[in-house]
């Protein structure tokens, strides 16, 4: 953390300025941590020199993407409208994999026509990608009977997963390409997300090798995403530097026992933009009841839904005062919902020791750049924020904040023209 004169900077910038400038709610990102967390991930996997995909499903703001792109990786796709982002924002068609869940017939046909690489998971999307392009090139997701994650919801295999062809199913996927004269270029797994321990992914490994080995002339084998980093004090981060070799040396010597050498994919997200994002929010009341102190702020679960659906825990810092007198307290949002609340544990709200907040102040929430804005919503019809990007002291603002006419433009009946009486601050 960078600390000066007890008040919080982000990329060189004061968090209170960027909150003064730009209003709060405010998403902040720190151009300077998604390019080292880049070329960490590199580094940690330099010999097998893979393809990484960043998963774009964790940010897909272009700003991100054009860091992304300048850092050589290429992009983990889940939709259509992702793809076409994608390209517009610059990446080539063959730096594009996509991915999706139980994909349409028409999601298909759009990245077959895009020149996008498609992976498919289920048996019958297998025989309509067949049917619909007949003698073309397919990879299959394989559900590896292994999963993993920092809550349930986030784990993407086992037999609870919907996600993937299960690993006993290798045959029928042959049957279905010899079939249509497919050519299978590669197999992918992916077996949840936010995992810090590198057993369960060095054993799902295992399980899409043993796969791999069935299935001859493979391009490609994709280990997925799910690189965590840590949230709560006293995690331990995710040993990715001994991860990378480990991995590193078991494919090696699986090309070499397959006869011929394989191109290494991984797909990280979280791990490349989470710790560059920082939602700044303002405090706008400070109330008791017998049971705690609640800090209510300019924001809810409308904006980082985080901590209400996972229990998932993000740091608070008192931006306007770092240091000093603290109390324990609960931070909660502006959102008409008893759950809406920041400050949530595995099993409800918990009190947080915060630097004794005050009406007005600026609260910053970290660690906010996968699955923050990216998950937020327009519920309440209270607008989304802006996002800025900071560097050397200076911001630039890569996302206007959502006025009135964003919320309501898909109505189509039903609404009254009216002479706009709203208080300006709430004014499109």
């Amino acid at each position: 953390m960078d600390v000066r004169g007890n008040r919080l900077y982000l990329g060189g910038c004061a968090a209170e300025d960027l909150a003064r400038q730009h209003g709060t709610p405010l998403y902040v990102y720190e151009e300077a941590v998604i390019r080292r967390q880049c070329r960490r991930f590199k580094e940690s996997f330099t010999e097998a020199a893979p393809d990484i995909h960043y998963s774009l499903k964790a940010n897909p703001n272009p700003a991100i993407l054009h860091i992304i792109k300048d850092e050589g990786l290429c992009i983990d796709a889940v939709s259509p409208f992702e793809v076409r982002l994608c390209l517009e924002v610059g990446f080539r068609p063959e730096q594009i994999l996509f991915t999706g869940n139980n994909t349409t017939s028409e999601d298909l046909r759009y990245a077959l026509d895009q020149g996008v690489a498609v992976n498919v998971g289920s048996l019958g999307e297998l025989e309509r990608l067949g049917d619909m392009n007949p003698g073309g090139r397919v990879s299959v997701r394989i559900n590896p009977d292994v999963g993993d994650g920092h809550h349930h919801h986030v784990i993407t295999g086992g037999p609870d997963s919907k996600f993937g062809i299960y690993h006993s199913d290798l045959e029928r996927i042959g049957e279905i390409v010899e079939r249509h004269r497919l050519t299978l270029t590669g197999v992918h797994s992916h077996i949840g997300t936010g995992i810090l321990k590198p057993d369960h992914m060095l054993a799902a490994m295992e399980v899409i090798l043993a796969a791999a080995a069935r299935l001859p002339r493979l391009e490609f084998i994709d280990f997925g995403g799910g690189y965590g980093i840590p949230y709560r004090p006293g995690e331990s981060p995710l040993p990715l530097e001994e991860l990378g070799r480990e991995m590193t040396r078991r494919f090696a010597a699986f090309c070499k026992k397959y006869g011929r050498p394989l191109k290494m994919k991984l797909e990280p997200g979280r791990f490349l933009v989470a710790q560059s994002g920082t939602l700044l929010v303002r405090v706008t009341n400070v109330h008791s009841t017998p049971g705690h102190i609640f800090v209510g702020t300019d924001s809810g679960f409308n904006h980082l839904v985080r901590p209400i659906m996972y229990g998932a825990y993000h740091q608070i810092i008192n931006a306007s005062a770092v240091e000093g007198d603290a109390a324990p307290v609960v931070v909660a949002g502006n959102i008409c919902e008893s759950g809406d609340v920041f400050t949530q544990g595995k099993s409800g709200i918990e009190e947080r020791e915060l630097t004794t907040p005050e009406t007005g102040q600026v609260l910053a929430l970290r660690d906010v750049g996968a699955y923050g804005i990216s998950l937020s919503s327009q519920y309440n019809l209270r607008p989304r924020p802006a996002e800025v990007m900071v560097q050397d002291g200076a911001a630039r603002l890569i996302r206007r904040r959502e006025i009135y006419d964003d919320l309501i433009r898909g109505f189509v009946e039903g609404r009254e023209e009216r002479a706009n009486s709203a208080p300006e601050s709430v004014r499109p």
